[in-house]
C-alpha cells in the first residue's frame, strides 16, 4: 500500500487533508501512548537492542540489523533477532530456518535476516525474546517494535529515512508518525539516519541540533558482486517501503532502467504478477532485477532467471557514537 502524498508534505504547509485528518492523528497518538503505559515489560536476561523507527513504512531497518549483527559478531558477541514477523502466516515462537521456511511462513525480513544470524519470528515480542535467549543468544536485535512495551531495551536506535525524515510532523493519518517525534526521542538512545550524502546533509541542517540524541549518518552501498551495470537494460521491481530508491541505486551503477514497477512493500509475488514481469522483460529483452527482500519471496525456479542487487549499511559519520553505546551493553546475566 503507497503511502497517501500529504504525508510527506512540509510541515510548515501540510495542506488541506493532513489538517483535516489531524483530529484522529491525535487519537492514534493517544492510543501509541498508553499502550507503551501498559504493563512491565519482560527482561529476557541478556541484553537487547531495539531497532525501530517513528514512521510507518520502510527505513532501512533490516540493513541496519544485518550491519549490528556483523559487528556484534565481530566484537565476540553471540546476536540473535527476534522478529514479529510480518507478512508471514506464524504466529511462533519459531526459530526461522530457510531450508523448511518460505517467506509466506516467517515473513520476507526474517527469511532475509536468518543467513547472517539465528532469528525467532513471534507474534508475542516477549515469548520470541525468551525464545531467542534460551536458544543461546547472548543479546538480541529487536527488529521494530520500538512502539510495543511488551520487551525491556536496553538501546534503542531510531531509524530514519534521511531523504524523507519526519515527514510532515504528525501521527497517522494524517502524517507518517507512529507517535509524536519528541516523544519517541525521549525513549531512543541513537538516531540512525540513512541515505546518501545530500539527504543526510538536509536532515541534519533540519534536525542535528533537535534531536536530543547521538546522529549516526549511514548510507546504503552496493555490495561488490563482480557484475558490471553499466549499459544493462534492466525492468526492475522493488517492494520495499520506497522503491525509488532501488531504481536510483541501479542508476547509479550505470544501468539502463527502462521499466520500473513499483510494488507494495511485502507485496506477495503472485504467480500472474510474476509471468507479467518476465514476459515483458523477455518481450522487449530486459534482464529482469529485484532486491534482497523481495528475492526471498520469489518461487524456487524463478530465482535464476532474476537478477539481485545486495546492499550493506555503511556508518558515514557518527561511528564513535554507536560504538560508544554498543561498548555500554550490560553484560549478560550467567545462566
Amino acid at each position: 500500500m503507497r503511502s497517501p502524498d500529504h504525508w510527506w508534505h512540509d510541515p510548515e504547509t501540510p495542506g488541506l487533508a493532513a489538517r483535516l485528518l489531524s483530529p484522529l492523528g491525535a487519537l492514534y497518538a493517544a492510543g501509541t501512548a498508553r499502550r507503551l503505559a501498559r504493563g512491565t515489560a519482560y527482561r529476557p536476561g541478556v541484553p537487547v537492542i531495539c531497532v525501530g523507527n517513528l514512521t510507518a513504512g520502510g527505513t532501512g531497518k533490516t540493513p541496519a540489523v544485518i550491519a549490528l549483527a556483523e559487528r556484534l559478531l565481530a566484537g565476540g558477541w553471540s546476536p540473535a533477532a527476534v522478529s514479529r514477523g510480518h507478512g508471514g502466516r506464524l504466529e511462533g515462537p519459531v526459530a526461522v530456518d530457510p531450508a523448511r521456511h518460505k517467506a509466506a511462513d516467517v515473513g520476507d525480513e526474517p527469511l532475509l535476516l536468518s543467513a547472517f544470524l539465528p532469528v525467532t519470528v513471534a507474534r508475542d515480542r516477549a515469548a520470541g525474546a525468551r525464545a531467542g535467549a534460551a536458544a543461546g543468544a547472548n543479546v538480541l536485535l529487536l527488529d521494530d517494535g520500538f512502539q510495543n512495551p511488551s520487551v525491556a531495551k536496553d538501546l534503542s536506535l531510531i531509524v530514519v529515512d534521511a531523504a524523507t525524515g519526519f515527514g510532515n510532523g504528525r501521527p497517522i493519518p494524517a502524517g507518517p508518525l507512529r507517535e509524536p517525534v519528541g516523544t519517541g526521542l525521549a525513549r531512543a538512545h541513537l538516531v540512525l539516519s540513512i541515505g546518501p550524502a545530500p539527504a543526510r546533509a538536509t536532515f541534519r541542517e533540519i534536525w542535528g541540533t533537535r534531536l536530543g540524541r547521538p546522529l549516526v549518518e549511514a548510507e546504503l552501498t552496493p555490495l561488490r558482486t563482480g557484475m558490471d551495470w553499466h549499459g544493462v537494460r534492466v525492468l526492475a521491481f522493488a517492494g520495499i517501503g520506497r522503491p525509488e530508491k532501488f531504481f536510483a541505486t541501479l542508476r547509479d551503477l550505470g544501468a539502463d532502467v527502462v521499466r520500473a514497477v513499483p510494488l507494495a512493500d511485502h507485496q506477495p509475488l503472485s504467480d500472474r504478477l510474476l509471468t507479467r514481469i518476465l514476459g515483458e522483460a523477455a518481450a522487449r529483452g530486459l534482464q529482469p532485477v529485484t532486491t534482497e527482500k523481495d528475492a526471498v519471496r520469489l518461487p524456487q525456479h524463478l530465482r535464476a532467471r532474476i537478477l539481485t542487487l545486495p546492499v550493506r549499511l555503511r556508518v558515514a559519520t557518527g561511528d564513535a557514537a554507536l560504538s560508544a553505546a554498543l561498548a555500554a551493553l550490560p553484560k549478560p546475566r550467567p545462566g
